[in-house]
Order: C-alpha cells, then structure tokens, then sequence
C-alpha cells in the first residue's frame, strides 16, 4: 500500500511540475506589452548628430511611451510622438499610434513579435506601410519603416545605440 501511495504521489508531482512549466511557456508566448521591455531606455542615432535618436518608456499601464527626435544644424527638423498600447482585449493586441511633426497621427496594428523584433502594419497608410524595431547583436537597435510609394518598395533603416539617459538630459 505504501509503495502504490509513493507511486501515485511521485505521478502528481511530476503532473503538478509539468502544468506549471506549461503554464509559463504559454505566459511566455503572450504578447502582451512587457513583451517589448527590451525597447526600453535611451537611443542615439548611429550617425545622426548629437541630440538625434529616441526615448522609451518601460512598459506600465498597458502603454509604452515614445519620442524621437532628428536634429541637423544644431536644430530640431523633425520630432514624433509614439505609443504602443495594448488594446485591452484579453489575447494582449498591440497597436502602434504615430504623431510625426507635420502630419496626421495613424495607427499600426501589431503584425509580428518576438523576444528581439516586432513589426507593426498599415496596408492603408501611405508611407511607411509597416514600422518595425529589432535588438542587434552588440545591444544596438534598429528601427525601420518600410512599404510602397508610386509603385516602388522604399526601406528606411535607423541604426541607434543605447546611451545612458542622462546623456539625453544632460544632467550633471
């Protein structure tokens, strides 16, 4: 009796370990806005003169919260303002929402994530199509804005590499 009650508790905890480990791969696989923490933090463009590049906000309240700014001569040419929501349905969607300096603000609905990419997507948008950002290797990212315009497939890539923070502030 005693062997058949080890049996059977052994088989409840090898069933208790296996629900839990499936548990979290499937919390692992939502895609939810934590999703894109690695986003987060202060980003210079590679090339771009001193001030040019973006900030994001860690993610908090189903939001992650973005600018960018481009700067040339010493001054502000172009800004944007960007969010990444969570639209509150229960799968975790995610939508992008643009402002650039100059033009209407659009909306991009999430079309492909992962640990180290995400791409948004507007077939109705006239330029870009999709916006898209990817950790590089070395902890640089890339962001990108792609689609059609008159017939031609256009790419724009942004290379950036993180900076502490402060550095975007100046502060001393």
């Amino acid at each position: 009796m005693k062997t058949q009650q080890k049996n059977i508790a052994g088989v409840l905890t090898v069933l208790a370990m296996a629900l839990c480990f499936w548990g979290r791969a499937a919390a692992d696989d939502s895609v939810g806005i934590d999703k894109l923490r690695w986003l987060t933090g202060c980003w210079a463009s590679e090339g771009g003169e001193s001030g040019s590049g973006e900030q994001w906000t860690r993610p908090a309240g189903g939001t992650l919260l973005g600018i960018n700014r481009t700067v040339r001569g010493g001054k502000t040419t172009a800004f944007e303002f960007m969010r990444i929501v969570e639209t509150g349905k229960d799968d975790g969607e995610l939508i992008f929402i643009a402002s650039p300096s100059g033009q209407s603000t659009a909306t991009f609905l999430l079309s492909t994530i992962s640990q180290t990419e995400v791409v948004f997507a507007n077939p109705d948008h006239d330029f870009p199509q999709r916006i898209g950002y990817r950790r590089t290797p070395g902890g640089g990212l890339l962001g990108w804005i792609d689609g059609n315009i008159n017939g031609q497939d256009r790419r724009i890539e942004f290379p950036m590499t993180a900076i502490d923070c402060l550095e975007v502030a100046d502060v001393r």
